[in-house]
């Protein structure tokens, strides 16, 4: 400590650890907010090393200002030190580096209390470590004794380089999330809204087709074909429609429901009547139609419904094919209108006019991307003999998918800074529930989509019928009345 140059090389050495660790904090805050370590994503440990790194910035920055009051050269003031442009000293890249500790107390300051913070004011500061960056290379830059030498130069360069890939990787994930995000923003439902009955007629044998109209006349929301909606009965039951009509129609929304043994088919069926008013929620999409040179599409009994607003909306010159089955011509919604408007294009296969249709017959040779919806045996058939990649099914019921045994998993509810413990025997959507967290939920059989959540960190395990895993997991969503966590913690964004 009798070295006079003692603090000069303090000041050096705690300012070049410094500028290392805020890279790497950085760096491994892009990996946790991209998830690029998913495959060995265990968010405890991660979020511990992020911690640790940023830690022990905090300490090499505070030994670098000390120290820089101690060393017997510069001897700066403790204004001179924390105020900018108060020393004679390199005036302008002083005050580049003062201000650029002003940035990372914010920075860090926030973070410590970031539960306590509104989450959107909170990112909004920690986006500033990327700033910070930036005010350090050209603070590190501009003064010290080592800048020109090659050993200081080489590791600007390799810290500067670093942090620019990796900002670079976090614009591409964020306007890729962005996008995923907003699509499932698009598909969520809004609030409930009351709508006038105003007709209720028969399309088929079974089959009652419902136009609804909106009570205070405003345009309704944007749907796109393969959407559905939600209606709430009187019973208290919630059952899932599709919607076939014309999507440009922002007046009224056009499903069909057909009687069946589920007492909420009669429910409509014996008691909605032109004038009456419902509960609906929606219209929402999961069962989207994807832009394709050519479609096959399959359609068992009421699942016509989404296929025909499909059809209806595809451009004169796109090429495509219906194979419509059911039990026979009078049963079967739209058959006739459909047959009429696209002739050599839809093919009706009654089951009481006919041999069965062969789907494998029907699939082979073509390239063509196939959406199929009806009941589980034609599903099934549809996906024993169509590639994953040009198939999209909708089922009416759920697969039953069996995951590992059920175990108890800790639920982070990020927006509402909560922690919710689900038991084994419990769904998650039941424990957010029960807990007052706002999630819709509405089949609870993993098939309406209705109670899709973000999944922030953590994997999900999924048993939903809802869509394909892949893109659930590309989309980070999750539905959580019947699928769990893989590792037993999940953070979600609700």
């Amino acid at each position: 400590m009798n070295d006079p140059h003692i603090w000069w090389y303090v000041t050096r050495s705690s300012a070049i650890v410094a500028w290392v660790l805020m890279t790497l904090s950085v760096v491994w805050g892009v990996l946790l907010a991209t998830r690029a370590l998913r495959h060995i994503d265990n968010p405890g440990w991660l979020h511990d090393l992020h911690r640790y790194l940023s830690g022990l910035s905090i300490l090499m920055v505070a030994l670098h200002v000390v120290s820089l009051m101690l060393d017997g050269w510069l001897n700066f003031s403790l204004t001179e030190a924390l105020v900018p442009f108060s020393t004679d000293y390199k005036p302008v890249a002083t005050a580049i580096g003062i201000l650029g500790l002003y940035v990372f107390v914010a920075v860090q300051g926030t973070s410590m209390v970031m539960h306590r913070l509104p989450r959107r004011f909170w990112r909004f500061i920690h986006l500033g470590s990327y700033s910070l960056l930036g005010v350090v290379a050209f603070h590190a830059g501009m003064i010290g004794t080592d800048v020109g030498s090659t050993w200081y130069t080489l590791l600007s360069v390799t810290l500067i380089v670093v942090a620019a890939l990796v900002i670079i990787l976090r614009m591409v994930v964020t306007e890729r999330v962005g996008t995923l995000a907003a699509t499932a923003a698009a598909h969520r439902a809004p609030a409930t809204r009351t709508m006038l009955v105003l007709g209720a007629d028969r399309v088929a044998d079974g089959v009652l087709g419902i136009s609804l109209a909106p009570l205070d006349q405003e345009a309704l929301p944007v749907w796109q074909p393969g959407a559905h909606l939600t209606v709430h009965l009187a019973s208290g039951e919630q059952k899932q429609y599709s919607l076939c009509g014309d999507p440009a129609d922002r007046d009224r929304y056009e499903i069909a429901v057909r009687r069946s043994a589920d007492p909420a088919g009669g429910e409509v069926h014996d008691f909605l009547r032109a004038g009456d008013t419902v509960e609906v929620s929606g219209p929402l999409n999961h069962f989207q139609l994807v832009p394709a040179t050519s479609y096959l599409f399959v359609a068992g009994g009421i699942g016509i419904t989404p296929i025909k607003a499909m059809i209806e909306s595809l451009p004169a010159h796109r090429t495509w094919t219906l194979h419509y089955v059911g039990r026979s011509r009078r049963s079967m919604p739209f058959a006739e209108e459909l047959e009429s408007a696209y002739p050599g294009r839809v093919f009706v296969h009654p089951r009481d006019e006919g041999p069965r249709l062969s789907v494998a017959s029907v699939v082979s040779g073509t390239n063509a991307v196939v959406y199929a919806c009806g009941p589980e045996s034609l599903m099934q058939e549809v996906a024993d003999h169509v590639p994953h990649e040009r198939m999209h099914l909708e089922r009416f019921v759920a697969l039953a998918r069996v995951g590992a045994p059920p175990t108890p998993v800790t639920v982070t509810c990020a927006r509402s800074d909560r922690e919710v413990a689900v038991r084994a025997d419990q769904s998650l959507l039941d424990a957010l529930e029960a807990e007052g967290i706002p999630v819709l939920g509405s089949c609870r059989e993993g098939v309406c989509g209705s109670c899709e959540v973000r999944v922030l960190s953590g994997t999900a395990e999924h048993l939903d019928s809802v869509s394909d895993d892949v893109d659930k997991d590309a989309a980070r969503v999750m539905y959580p009345c019947v699928s769990r966590a893989h590792d037993g913690v999940l953070v979600l964004d609700v």
